[in-house]
């Protein structure tokens, strides 16, 4: 354990200010493995900023194709495109409605376009109000219901399943408070996520990925 903070104390110092630090003469073993490590931690680098370049590009021709109707935000998790629920669902239900086809169909075709060979999830919220009419046993079904619904219109659309998962939260992730109709009305959404294929790591977790045995 005492080795490994060493090692990533050095790596730390080598991507944050680029000096080669001596320290391991007597170990041609570990300075090896310091070297190679910060070669692998620089290509990542530099993966990451393509991808996030290729992100942006997405983003601005989702943008341009749906004109405010969703929203997009480009973050760590990837990019969330954002679907209010009364875009898509009407109240307590979970079949999507027609007038929500085209706004999907733009999603489709961008992805097909641009994110083709990106991981997708898919996942669906609701605020925190207990079902009372609607048939479902519990917001978490029913937000499961909606994610799986727009699941199998993404694929119907010509995107690949294998590609694509889904996941329902119920009111347990909010973006909102649920104390005010606005803040509830935020939470009740479906949020596509294009997932990256270089996340960010820490240089610790890369480490013991690979080195420590």
């Amino acid at each position: 354990m005492k080795k490994t903070m060493i090692l990533l104390s050095v790596i730390t110092l080598l991507v944050t200010t680029g000096c080669a630090i001596n320290i391991y003469k007597k170990s041609p073993r570990d300075k090896a493995k310091i070297d190679q490590l910060s070669t692998e931690v620089e290509r990542l680098s530099e993966l990451r900023a393509s991808e996030k370049q290729e992100f942006e590009s997405i983003k601005r021709e989702l943008e341009k194709q749906l004109k405010g109707k969703v929203g997009l935000d480009l973050g760590e998790r990837g990019l969330v495109i954002t679907l209010a629920d009364n875009i898509l669902f009407d109240s307590g239900k979970g079949k999507i409605k027609e007038k929500a086809y085209p706004i999907l169909d733009k999603i489709i075709a961008v992805i097909r376009a641009k994110a083709v060979e990106k991981n997708i999830g898919i996942e669906g919220h609701t605020d925190n109000v207990p079902i009372k009419y609607s048939g479902w046993k519990s917001n978490r079904e029913l937000s499961t219901a909606r994610a799986n619904n727009v699941y199998h219109y993404l694929v119907n659309g010509g995107l690949e399943p294998s590609k694509l998962t889904t996941m329902g939260y119920g009111q347990f992730r909010p973006i909102a408070t649920n104390d005010s109709p606005e803040g509830r009305a935020k939470n009740r959404r479906v949020e596509i996520v294009i997932l990256p294929q270089y996340p960010k790591k820490s240089i610790g977790e890369f480490e013991e990925q690979n080195w420590v045995k």
